[in-house]
């Protein structure tokens, strides 16, 4: 045990005294709170740590992400100076290579997109790859991406340093000590049970690595992620590798590389994975490895061949199967648990835990000391997830898919096959039965179009004409949808309506039938949600909101309400939903009811009578035509989508149609165009705001925008966005794509996009190195209350 006796109690406990522990409490020293007791079962760095390859590639998906990582770099290459402790950082730069055009593609989108990050990326020859990786094969290369600010770092160092940097402060570090129990008491953290005695706190933080998901069960809280083998060999020295290679991947191959000590180590990531640890990690497991698994190992190691010939002559010095903890997404797990308040989640880094910890670290101290995040942390907020995906069969299945996704093909709306199907609306055998193709969102599944299976592309894909035949459905009569995976909550009591005021920018103090779209917002003013609220009562409201979010926002209201006196129930499973919509839904869904449909305005909600059925029909749209979602008791679902399709009026659409709809309409979406770090007047939502304020981040939520959610048409008819592509000038990247889809309305390609104050008034869009002249606007580009399509 180092630092003396053990403590009674701290204000922090972090169990794990791996690299993502020690930046918590580093960062956490950093802030000011030195009250905090790190716990380690073994000695620092002995579970995953050790054995991790250390690389840090600094491109992610979204740009918070991305921000993250190049905090990390900026941490890593200091952190030797502060502490006078090595670790191994080098900024040695990274080389990806394409053995396919459709690789290449990617790669010319990713260093387009890093441009617009701020990060330096070169598309790069195979000859100038050559000369980047003299030991590498080029001749079957398409081409490659250099980013020279990538670079390495020794994992065990990296530890021991921030550790230090947190002791420096006054953090207790304590090793050989186990965490046996966690105590909670009305519904947040007490303290811990561990083998030298029990310590209080109020804030308890899991950096258990693989053993995150048991010590979660402790306290009820779901950790979703499960072990899996991992793999990685240490070659004899190579002639021509120099200690300033660079790392190289060869994503085709599955393959990475990176030099130590003269050779190289080789590793990857196979696309059907080993789980391990099924009946649980054992104890004492430090600076431990598996056997040898070459068998698995194979895919890898002959690939690496075909990539450096000189592999075939090299001598093992080691073969490395260290296990390492993945979760259902290929995303790691941070914050706060929605079940107990003060339980902290830092796990599940999907082998990318080197370069991901530093600015994990400084995230997760930063919303532990000020009570919320200071960023967008959603691609990784532990709310992405509902209890059942712990459930360990269902992640075990699917972890055999996620760890190979590191080096899968980036292909546009890539669904995940594994432990599928899952979560089934009521009339999914009806939807099946007519050709739907599904795709999955919180464990859902949902119709993306009717029509056969088609090959991922990044051009434009063979499913389209199906989604434009829906699409042209909904615009000139009637289309049916299932939208039964949103996500469902009543609100109930007497002081409901003041607990939504406080929350919700919009005017929720309406009339009983009244619906009202609002945005819930934090506290700089960004968006944690936008939903849909339905005044059911006086001291009752139905919440909807989108499916992915629906653990974060049940969770956001629940700590919403306080005292106050009201209470939330997910009732997402009680009901389905479905949506007819269009110019003709009006008198179809007349035909069948005895209620007035020409008497519903827009944004009210009733009981109705369909069928034999008694439904709640509600006039919104997200398409932007007349129309009404239905919400039916899921007993009443099957004979209400049968009544339905019985008037043979209908057709019937899955949510690649919405998207192309809500586009043409400018509608956003939460999770893209809207996002915690973007407010009301910078998504052009300034109408949703109340006068007067009185709820949460009205202070910043209308303040001069320095970006803006803008409209956005593709000049060039056949060119294809995806989203995440780089708007430019001639001055340089000014802003991306957030969400793009072909529009059968207007005849080519309409988008949504974040464009930087001041608007320009040309801009071309980089979609993989070619530049097409697009337009903005301020203004959807299409109206259906008009025959004028706006350009």
């Amino acid at each position: 045990m180092k630092n003396g006796v053990l403590p009674l109690r701290a204000q922090v406990v972090i169990v794990g005294g791996g690299i993502a522990g020690c930046s918590v409490a580093y960062h956490l020293a950093e802030l000011g709170w030195t009250d905090v007791v790190l716990l380690e079962q073994g000695q620092l760095s002995c579970g995953t740590t050790w054995h991790a390859a250390g690389l840090v590639g600094q491109l992610r998906s979204t740009e918070s992400m991305t921000r993250l990582i190049q905090y990390s770099t900026d941490l890593y290459g200091r952190l030797e100076a502060e502490t006078g402790f090595g670790t191994g950082w080098k900024q040695c730069g990274s080389v990806s290579v394409a053995r396919t055009p459709e690789r290449m593609t990617q790669l010319r989108r990713t260093a387009a997109q890093a441009r617009t990050y701020g990060i330096t990326a070169e598309v790069v020859s195979p000859a100038e790859a050559a000369e980047l990786w003299p030991v590498m094969r080029t001749d079957d290369l398409v081409g490659a991406v250099w980013l020279p600010g990538d670079g390495k770092a020794n994992p065990a160092d990296l530890t021991q340093a921030l550790a230090r940097g947190a002791q420096r402060h006054g953090v207790q570090v304590v090793e050989r000590l186990r965490v046996l129990d966690t105590v909670v008491r009305d519904g947040r953290v007490h303290g811990v049970h561990t083998s030298e005695g029990f310590i209080e706190c109020e804030v308890l933080v899991n950096c258990a690595g693989q053993w995150a998901r048991e010590l979660g069960r402790q306290a009820g809280v779901t950790v979703p992620l499960h072990s899996a083998e991992h793999y990685y060999i240490v070659t004899a020295p190579i002639d021509g590798v120099r200690p300033d290679l660079p790392v190289l991947r060869d994503p085709d191959g599955y393959a990475y590389f990176k030099e130590e000590v003269g050779g190289l180590v080789v590793g990857g990531f196979e696309p059907d994975a080993k789980p391990w640890g099924m009946d649980g990690i054992p104890h004492p497991f430090e600076f431990q490895l598996l056997d040898e698994d070459w068998d698995q190992f194979s895919i890898i190691m002959e690939n690496a061949v075909q990539r450096v010939p000189a592999l075939e002559s090299t001598g093992v010095r080691m073969f490395y199967n260290g296990p390492e903890s993945f979760t259902p997404d290929n995303m790691f797990l941070l914050g706060e648990a929605p079940a107990v308040a003060g339980y902290f989640v830092a796990a599940g880094f999907n082998s990318a835990g080197i370069a991901s910890a530093g600015g994990a670290g400084r995230a997760l101290a930063e919303w532990i000391v000020n009570g919320s995040p200071t960023s967008d942390l959603w691609p990784a907020d532990l709310r992405r997830f509902a209890p059942w995906a712990g459930n360990p069969a269902w992640l075990r299945e699917r972890v055999t898919e996620t760890l190979g996704l590191h080096y899968a093909m980036s292909w546009p709306n890539r669904e995940l096959e594994t432990a599928r199907p899952l979560r089934r609306s009521p009339v999914h055998h009806l939807l099946a039965a007519s050709g739907a193709c599904f795709g999955s969102k919180m464990g859902w599944e949902r119709v993306s179009y009717f029509g056969p299976a088609a090959p991922y592309t990044f051009e434009r894909p063979e499913w389209q004409a199906h989604v434009d035949a829906e699409v042209t459905a909904c615009r000139t009569g009637a289309a049916l949808f299932d939208q039964t995976s949103f996500a469902k909550f009543v609100l109930k009591g007497p002081d409901a309506c003041q607990v939504l005021r406080r929350l919700c920018c919009a005017e929720v103090d309406v009339e009983v039938g009244r619906v009202v779209y609002t945005g819930m917002l934090n506290d700089r003013g960004g968006y944690e949600s936008d939903l849909t609220l339905t005044r059911v009562a006086r001291d009752e409201y139905l919440v909807v909101s989108g499916s992915a979010q629906a653990t974060r926002d049940f969770d956001h209201l629940s700590k919403g309400i306080g005292d106050q006196r009201a209470v939330l129930v997910d009732v997402t499973s009680a009901y389905a939903v479905f949506g007819v919509m269009g110019p003709e839904s009006r008198s179809i869904l007349q035909s069948l009811s005895s209620a007035d449909f020409t008497a519903f305005d827009f944004g009210t909600s009733r009981l109705v009578d369909l069928g034999h059925a008694t439904v709640r029909a509600t006039r919104v749209t997200y398409v932007g035509e007349l129309g009404w979602e239905l919400y039916v008791p899921s007993e009443f679902a099957v004979t209400v989508y049968e009544t339905l399709l019985g008037t043979g009026r209908l057709t019937q659409a899955g949510y690649y149609a919405i998207e192309a709809m809500r586009l043409e309409k400018g509608y956003r979406a939460w999770g893209r165009e809207l996002g915690p770090d973007l407010t009301p007047a910078e998504a052009g939502l300034r109408f949703t705001c109340r006068p007067g304020g009185g709820y949460r981040g009205a202070e910043r939520a209308l303040t001069a925008p320095a970006r803006r959610v803008v409209s956005l048409t593709v000049d060039d008819p056949a060119a294809h966005l995806w989203g995440g592509e780089s708007l430019l000038t001639d001055a340089g990247p000014v802003g991306y794509v957030t969400s793009a889809a072909y529009s059968p309305t207007l005849g080519r390609v309409v988008a949504l996009a974040v464009v930087a104050e001041p608007l320009p008034g040309k801009v071309q869009v980089d979609l993989a190195g070619a530049l097409y002249p697009a337009q903005i606007s301020l203004k959807a580009p299409y109206d259906p209350t008009s025959s004028r399509v706006k350009a």
